[in-house]
């Protein structure tokens, strides 16, 4: 499994996703934080990683897109359906590479944002509210949870076909919907659906965090979604090995 995860995560710097991936990333944080926190002389950044929830929308599916699409295109699909580790292991391998180079990127993002908060902070005391570090925390542990379970859908929708466009729409799709329900449930009158939608809404369980809050019904939330969809996958490859 290890080969594996060091193929994959070796993969993103040998073509161009893995660092336009970062470049864009950086960039797409970099604005988020200067106008939502600099911008308007506060040390709440609870608006900047709402907005770079957002944003993940069109980022993970730069990583997921081709996971498995890229072997199905390239014929070496085969090549790990026979080879001797196990599917759970070829399926965890690739979700762990992807989400490293993930949490990664935006741990670095964070620290430098987080060091800009302490220095503006210093620098404005009298202007700028005392930063709240459990909130920061608690934000951080969300994003990264949300960017874990998306990974996961993205990985699973990457398992359905051999055409990377098409596995980056589909993920852009259902990250959007998985967003956007909050929203979409406020207008709906029926209880009992509004109830069934809020339940796909990541969002809702990330206002906890926003408080500093560490929900523990929300974290297995979203590490339920990660391993419900991770399962999906293997569940696919079980049967095409069978074929």
């Amino acid at each position: 499994m290890s080969a594996i995860y060091r193929r994959e995560l070796m993969s993103y710097f040998t073509s161009p996703i893995g660092y336009v991936f970062s470049a864009v990333f950086f960039a797409i944080s970099g604005v988020c934080f200067t106008s939502s926190t600099i911008a308007s002389g506060t040390t709440d950044s609870t608006a900047y990683f709402s907005m770079i929830l957002l944003f993940f929308v069109i980022l993970i599916p730069l990583l997921t897109m081709k996971l498995f699409s890229e072997e199905k295109k390239s014929g070496t699909e085969q090549l790990l359906l026979t080879s001797p580790v196990s599917l759970v292991g070829i399926i965890f391998a690739k979700f762990l590479a992807a989400f490293t180079l993930f949490a990664g990127t935006f741990t670095l993002s964070a620290m430098l944002n987080m060091k800009t908060l302490e220095g503006i902070a210093k620098e404005q005391e009298n202007i700028i509210s005392k930063m709240s570090v459990p909130t920061f925390i608690g934000c951080f542990a969300g994003v990264i949870l949300i960017g874990g379970a998306f990974i996961a859908i993205g990985l699973f929708v990457s398992s359905l076909t051999e055409n990377q466009i098409i596995a980056a729409v589909l993920s852009i799709g259902i990250f959007a919907l998985m967003i956007a329900s909050s929203v979409f449930a406020m207008s709906v009158e029926n209880e009992v659906l509004r109830v069934v939608i809020k339940w796909f809404s990541v969002m809702d369980r990330f206002y906890n965090f926003q408080r500093g809050i560490f929900d523990f019904v929300s974290v297995i939330y979203y590490l339920s979604i990660i391993t419900v969809f991770l399962f999906l996958t293997v569940r696919i490859y079980e049967k095409r090995r069978w074929e």
